[in-house]
């Protein structure tokens, strides 16, 4: 429910604090479902093996990491702050062995990004064959990752809740198809329904500020 009170964020004894669209929300705390997917089972097993390469460093080399941590921000809640080194070690290296590039024990410096190829989402429905596609204005490369929603009712402006699905394809005649990363994750999204995706890259495990489109899904043509 939502209240009036300092704003805060987190768990309280048996109640969470948080801020939600109108304002600061209490709500009981729950344990959150656990479903061990494959894709959670994953991301957990890299995160278990980037810990123990930051625990098998030099001193010298997680004080390289805290200087470089020292730059960066996290995202905001009740205010941003600068991240630990091992925050960023772990940010870095999760990024890389996701997507299967080495994990580096020095912090690497933080790069340029180019121009981001994907500028928006088109959905087609073609006798009830559905296809996504990112309108791009050049190649995304290797290094674009794609994250999507799942289909969701077509009065939403706008949804948070993305997972990875995968790196952006090539494009072909300006677009890129990315309609198989999307229904492997999802399935094919209902006529009628909104899909969201976000997109950015990621260099040397640095990521870039996203962007977020939207589209609806047509009735057959």
């Amino acid at each position: 429910m939502k209240i009036l009170d300092i704003p805060q964020s987190g768990k309280r004894g048996l109640n969470v604090s948080q801020n939600g669209r109108y304002g600061q929300i209490s709500r009981a705390f729950v344990i959150p479902a656990n479903p061990q997917t494959p894709a959670q089972m994953s991301v957990r097993a890299i995160l278990t093996r980037v810990s123990a390469r930051w625990r098998s460093l030099e001193e010298s080399e997680r004080a390289a990491w805290r200087a470089a941590a020292s730059g960066v921000q996290s995202a905001s809640r009740l205010g941003s702050g600068p991240l630990t080194g091992q925050q960023l070690f772990n940010k870095n290296n999760l990024t890389l062995s996701k997507f299967g590039q080495d994990q580096v024990d020095a912090p690497p410096a933080r790069p340029m990004f180019p121009d981001l190829a994907p500028q928006g989402l088109v959905i087609t429905n073609a006798g009830g064959a559905v296809t996504l596609k990112l309108t791009c204005l050049g190649d995304p490369g290797e290094n674009t990752i794609v994250r999507g929603s799942k289909a969701v009712s077509q009065g939403f402006e706008k949804f948070n809740d993305f997972r990875v699905l995968g790196t952006c394809p090539a494009a072909v005649g300006g677009s890129a198809d990315i309609t198989n990363l999307y229904t492997a994750r999802y399935g094919v999204p209902p006529v009628g329904t909104k899909v969201f995706v976000r997109v950015n890259q990621f260099v040397n495990g640095w990521e870039d500020v996203p962007l977020t489109f939207a589209a609806v899904v047509p009735a057959a043509a």
